[in-house]
């Protein structure tokens, strides 16, 4: 999914959506750390993918409460 197509399905959900899109995204991160960290890693890039989708997440839920 691109970016643009990401930040909109993000600004579609509630306060609700977005904690639980964030606490999936934490539950990736760390089993993309956990690959890592065994040797068992195929892509590199997920984790800073991840790591950038967590922070587009957070924020939105600033802009929301702000709004």
């Amino acid at each position: 999914m691109k970016t643009n197509e990401y930040v909109k399905t993000l600004r579609d959900k509630n306060a609700e959506g977005l904690t639980e899109e964030l606490k999936a995204l934490r539950k990736e991160q760390f089993n993309l750390r956990m690959q890592q960290a065994l040797g068992q890693q195929s892509k590199s890039s997920l984790t800073r993918a991840v790591r950038k989708n967590i922070a587009r997440a957070k924020t939105v839920m600033r802009q929301q409460v702000k709004a």
